[in-house]
């Protein structure tokens, strides 16, 4: 009689697949019992509180609150024109006459606002009050129009 062509590496080849298929076979009958696909609609509600957050009990009807949709501003606040002063004071705190540029500091607000020679009436030194409007310049606000205060 022959002797069998299978040796023990491929008895143990064959063996572990047959226990890998098992394995895997066992794996997806756990996943079909814990899963959620026969769930209703009511279980995969979910709702949001009056603070924000995400719960599965459904809002009070009493705390409803009615808000009309006038109410609603989408977007950033529009500036209107009366709102801010055209016309402002302030003092210049630095002026480089050879380089022909400064600064004026507003005195409402408290910024600093860059002014270039081109924008003067007359020449201004340092600590003088001034008036001016500002418009914006290339690297933010500018002092425009500015007059020296007597």
């Amino acid at each position: 009689m022959g002797r069998s062509q299978e040796t023990t590496g491929k008895k143990e080849k064959t063996k572990k697949k047959i226990q890998k298929r098992k394995d895997k076979e066992e794996k997806a009958e756990m996943r079909k019992s814990n899963s959620d696909k026969g769930k209703g609609l009511e279980d995969m509600m979910a709702y949001v509180d009056e603070n924000g957050n995400i719960t599965d009990t459904p809002p009070d009807p009493k705390k409803k609150k009615v808000i009309n949709s006038e109410d609603i501003q989408l977007g950033a606040t529009r500036r209107d024109e009366e709102e801010e002063e055209t016309l402002r004071t302030g003092v210049v705190t630095h002026f480089n006459d050879s380089k022909g540029y400064g600064f004026i500091k507003d005195l409402k607000t408290q910024e600093s606002v860059f002014v270039h020679a081109n924008e003067l009436s007359e020449p201004i030194q340092e600590r003088d009050k001034v008036t001016f409007e500002i418009e914006n310049g290339k690297r933010g606000p500018a002092a425009v129009s500015v007059k020296k205060v007597v």
